[in-house]
C-alpha cells in the first residue's frame, strides 16, 4: 500500500476512534455532527491537508457554505462510524 494511501487509511481510523468513543460517552448523532463541524472549520483555518483526499475534503469545505459545511461534517462523520464501512463495500 502506498504511503500517501497509508496516510488516509490512518486518517480515517483516528477518525472513527473519535467517534467511537462519542458514541461510548453517549454524544447523540447532532452532537457529534457539530463537533466534526467545528473541528472542520479549524482544520481547514490551522492545517495543512496532508494527502490528496484531505486537499479535496479542504477544497470543498473552502467553497462550501455553512449548511454544506455541515452535511460535510455528517458525511464524514457518517463514513468513519463504523471504522470499516468503506473499505468493505470495496473489496
Amino acid at each position: 500500500m502506498p504511503d500517501q494511501e497509508k496516510e488516509w487509511e490512518q486518517w480515517k481510523d483516528s477518525l472513527s476512534m473519535v467517534v467511537s468513543l462519542g458514541g461510548k460517552l453517549g454524544f447523540e448523532e447532532k452532537t457529534m455532527n457539530n463537533i466534526a463541524f467545528r473541528l472542520g472549520n479549524w482544520l481547514a483555518a490551522h492545517v495543512d491537508p496532508m494527502n490528496r483526499e484531505q486537499r479535496v475534503i479542504k477544497e470543498l469545505w473552502d467553497v462550501a457554505g455553512e449548511d454544506e459545511r455541515r452535511v460535510l461534517a455528517a458525511l464524514i462523520t457518517r463514513m468513519v462510524s463504523d471504522g470499516r464501512r468503506q473499505e468493505d463495500m470495496v473489496h
